[in-house]
Order: structure tokens, then sequence, then C-alpha cells
């Protein structure tokens, strides 16, 4: 049980579409920014019967226009522009695109440690008990064979002891300690990387407002008549990185304690399974 390739694949995959709509929508929404031109202006003409527009092609061309607009309202792009969170994403400026970046990297190892956690809990106390009657009914091969029947990190422990069980019970010990610190480190692959993402979502954050604080007071400085609404504005603006970053860290310190309190559960189940199947050898060693 491995983490194939296609999770790597994934996450760049998607980090590099949602970061190009990201670019797109904060490229245009400063497209409408940006000051209109002055239409040039034309000396009016008298309109004759040959150039005058009847009334129905004017109904039509107004009913075109509507459902041009309607179209690009009902658009992807167009609603997530025109959100509140769209505005305030473009709002926050440049350091909006990092955090958005960090909290899909964090979103994904979320994603891939919950399916993979999903996929290594086992019910060790039935796992024991078919384990312990293949010991006593057909040996160790037995016991071998449901453990590759079953998923999981507690059964690929004990079949790593298991596959040393001809040697006794000290050398069937080492191989579970063996190969359940290679499982342990299986199961915190990825912690890390949430931990991370957790930890400098709120740096850039902060780091996001004093950029922004430092741009409203140059706009102040700037300016020759301060106003409230100038200096509320840019103050607004600066903050909604904050609150992004820690609308972000919350959420990955939550998931990541989560994770350490599962893998805690799995060193229990673990330490325990292996204690009973090295009585259960030794017994059987002391029968014989």
């Amino acid at each position: 049980m491995r983490v194939n390739r296609s999770v790597k694949w994934a996450l760049l995959f998607s980090v590099s579409v949602l970061m190009l709509l990201t670019l797109g929508t904060y490229a245009g929404a400063q497209n409408e920014e940006a000051p209109a031109t002055t239409a040039p202006e034309y000396t009016t003409v008298p309109a004759t019967d040959s150039l005058a527009m009847a009334p129905n092609d004017s109904t039509m061309l107004a009913k075109e226009i509507q459902a041009m607009i309607k179209k690009e309202q009902s658009s992807f792009t167009y609603r997530i522009k025109n959100s509140g969170i769209g505005q305030n994403y473009i709002k926050g400026g440049v350091f909006m695109h990092f955090l958005l970046l960090s909290s899909i990297i964090g979103l994904v190892f979320i994603i891939e440690r919950l399916w993979t956690l999903s996929r290594a809990r086992t019910n060790v106390r039935a796992l024991m008990g078919r384990i312990v009657r293949a010991l006593r009914e057909d040996g160790v091969q037995g016991a071998l064979e449901e453990c590759e029947r079953t998923r999981g990190p507690i059964a690929a422990i004990l079949h790593s002891g298991l596959m040393r069980a001809a040697h006794g019970p000290d050398a069937v010990a080492k191989a579970i300690e063996t190969s359940g610190t290679v499982e342990m480190s299986f199961l915190e692959r990825g912690l890390v990387a949430i931990a991370t993402v957790g930890n400098i979502a709120p740096l850039l954050g902060f780091l996001g407002t004093v950029s922004g604080m430092i741009s409203a007071f140059a706009a102040i400085a700037a300016a020759e008549q301060v106003s409230a609404k100038l200096v509320a504005k840019g103050i607004q603006e600066a903050l909604i990185t904050t609150a992004s970053g820690l609308i972000i860290a919350i959420p990955m310190n939550i998931m990541h304690n989560f994770f350490v309190a599962q893998i805690d559960r799995f060193i229990t189940e673990m330490e325990e399974a292996s204690a009973e199947l090295i009585n259960e050898l030794v017994e059987m060693e002391r029968g014989a």
C-alpha cells in the first residue's frame, strides 16, 4: 500500500489549472478597472431613407446584445470574478496568489492522507483472531497467507514478524520493530507539508498586510486631501490577506492534529498486535 505517482501529477495539474484561472481572473479585473478611453466624436449625418435602420433590425440587434451579455454573465469566470470571494481576492494583491497556492498544496495532501489512512484502518481484534486460529490449525504458513489477504500496516508488520518465526521470538520482535519503523514513516508522509502550510499561511497573510499598509500610506502621502474613506479602503484591502492566511491555517492545523492522533492509535494497535503474536509464538514453542 504505497502512494502512486498519480497523486503527485494530480497536485501539479490542479495547481497549474487553478493558478491559470486565478491569473486570468485577476487580469480581467485589472482590465475592467482601467479607465475607458474616450470615443472619438464624429459629425452627425442626417439619416436618409437608404441609411436609416429599420425598427425590426434595431430590435434584433438589441436582443442579440442582451443574449451575449447573459451568456457572459452565466460563465464560470464571470461568476467567480464578480463574487464576494473573487473581489476580495483581487483586492488582496499579489500575495493572494501565494496563499491560494499554499492552500491547494495543503488540500491535496489532506485528501491524500485521508484516503491513505482510511485504507490503513483494520479491525485488529478480528485480524488477530484469524491469525491465531491459522497459527494453531495450519502453522506459520497459514498465518502468513492470512496476513497477505489483509491490507494495512498492521498486517504488514505481522507478516514481517512471521517471516522470521523459524529463528525464534527474538528475531520476530526485531523484524516487527524494523517493519514498524518503515510503516510509520509511510503513515507520517505528508504531515510535514500540512504543518508547513499551516505555519506559513499566517506569515504570508501578515506580509501581505504589511505590503498593503505601505501602499496605503504611500497613497495617503501622495494625496493632497486625506479622507477617512481613503484610509479605510487601504486598511481593508491590507487586512484581507491576514484573514485569508488565518482561514487557511486553522483547518490545516486541525487536520494535522487529527492525523497525528490517528497515527498514535495505529502505533498502539501495532504494539498490542505484535505483543499478542509474540506471546502466541512463545506458547507454541513451549508446547512443541
